[in-house]
């Protein structure tokens, strides 16, 4: 009985230390991520890279962006509304996406609309994804245009200046 008595003493006055030991080897393998100190005199870059591979469109002071993806093969236009950083997909209202392009001096009007998806739950008036097919976009590469109007979250953004592929990121 004394032997345990001993036994346990010891494990009780031996814990603190094992403690101590442990919790630094705890903090170095666990907090593995590393830093990598900016280049002096460069500034940081921030940078986002659509998920489709398409052309960004900031709305706001990068609230959201719009993600243009165009297929030129059938001439369809898609546009993903996703969050500030080009990471999350963010439902719309809105029933339509109406974009005014000049091509070649002419105007031209694209009304993408709102496609449901069975797969994500979304719907027509709840949705991420607008759609429209051109024939003119088969050929026209690059373009100037301005989003009329589209509300997101409550937050209505128009006049929205864009250049097919570049977009309007003139920022860093």
């Amino acid at each position: 009985m004394h032997r345990a008595r001993s036994h346990a003493a010891m494990s009780v006055r031996m814990a603190p230390l094992a403690l101590a030991l442990a919790l630094p080897f705890a903090c170095v393998t666990g907090c593995s991520r590393v830093e990598s100190p900016a280049t002096a005199g460069q500034p940081h870059k921030h940078e986002h890279h659509p998920p489709h591979g398409g052309t960004p469109v900031v709305l706001g002071d990068e609230t959201y962006h719009i993600e243009l993806v165009l297929d030129p093969s059938s001439g369809t236009l898609q546009a993903f509304v996703l969050d500030g950083e080009l990471e999350n997909f963010i439902r719309s209202p809105v029933p339509s996406i109406e974009i005014a392009a000049e091509v070649g001096g002419a105007q031209r009007t694209l009304v993408l609309a709102a496609v449901a998806n069975p797969a994500t739950g979304e719907t027509v008036g709840d949705t991420s994804l607008f759609q429209v097919q051109a024939d003119w976009l088969r050929t026209s590469r690059e373009f100037d245009a301005v989003l009329r109007s589209i509300t997101i979250r409550g937050t209505t953004f128009t006049g929205v200046r864009f250049n097919f592929p570049k977009g309007n990121d003139t920022g860093g």
